[in-house]
């Protein structure tokens, strides 16, 4: 049970610090709501500081050294080593993305993008694609905007008013007018604009507007992808995601780098360099 009281004393008493503007702590996209225990599975020391980040605003700073100064429980080096397992655990990453700044110039800036669902090397890699990585919700479905903007049409007018079989018959042409850049508000002036005194079939008058007055399609703009870069959680190298499993590249992790392949073989080099000073030295002793 120490992870039940370990997020209320993880909780800053102060303003926790913000890293420079465009730096620090993200929130990875589409996450499971709060809930207790989302830290369960990691040991105390990380689902403390799990939980702290968790709750920490954008553009909060994240690297050991403030974390550090804002938990009292643990140092450096500890804080250091929890980043270090909650990367490896899916927790987080270190990303390096090519920002424009304020003055318009691109620039690259540094951020701890920080998930409070676990996610798996390959979820990290299509985000760092620009990809969008919908995970699946288990909530009841909410009525679409474009629903309500139909439902609302008999406060506008109560000639129009729609049973909600008429709303969801006339849901997918009223949400191709929202695509097309048509607000709710737009939509109901339309639709109940010019009425006649009495109208008999309401979803019919609707459907018949809807399908005459369809605003032009919108001309859509290229969308380019961020140009982001993972880092190594621990020494900041950069480098593929598949060279970076977890988070942690392979020193970091213990392991040894491959021998250089060497076009040629040292101890040839080691002799053509004997035969090149030879050569010169038999030139300096004729040209005396």
């Amino acid at each position: 049970m120490a992870y039940a009281n370990s997020s209320g004393a993880a909780r800053p008493t102060h303003v926790h610090p913000q890293a420079t503007p465009g730096y620090g702590k993200r929130s990875a996209p589409d996450q499971e709501p709060r809930r207790a225990g989302d830290f369960a599975h990691l040991p105390a020391r990380e689902a403390l500081i799990a939980a702290f980040v968790d709750r920490l605003p954008e553009g909060a700073a994240m690297d050991a050294k403030t974390l550090a100064a804002n938990i009292p429980a643990y140092g450096q080096a500890a804080c250091r080593t929890a980043i270090r397992r909650l990367s490896e655990a899916g927790h987080l990453r270190m990303v390096k993305e090519h920002r424009k700044g304020d003055g318009g110039s691109m620039h690259w800036v540094t951020r701890t993008y920080f998930s409070r669902t676990a996610r798996g090397d390959a979820w990290w890699e299509t985000f760092l694609r620009g990809d969008v990585v919908p995970e699946a919700r288990h909530e009841p479905p909410a009525r679409s905007e474009a629903y309500d903007a139909l439902a609302s049409l008999g406060r506008t007018d109560p000639r129009m008013t729609l049973s909600a079989a008429d709303c969801r018959e006339l849901e997918e042409l009223a949400t191709e007018w929202l695509t097309r850049g048509a607000s709710p508000r737009d939509l109901a002036r339309e639709l109940t604009a010019g009425l006649p005194p009495v109208v008999h079939f309401a979803r019919a008058m609707a459907r018949t507007r809807l399908v005459d007055k369809m605003p032009p399609e919108r001309v859509k703009q290229p969308v380019s992808a961020p140009l982001r870069i993972l880092e190594c959680t621990i020494c900041r190298t950069p480098g593929r995601p598949e060279a970076i499993p977890g988070g942690v590249c392979g020193p970091c992790r213990g392991e040894t780098p491959p021998e250089p392949d060497y076009a040629v073989a040292p101890a040839e080099v080691h002799d053509h360099a004997a035969e090149i000073r030879a050569a010169l030295r038999a030139r300096e002793r004729s040209s005396r």
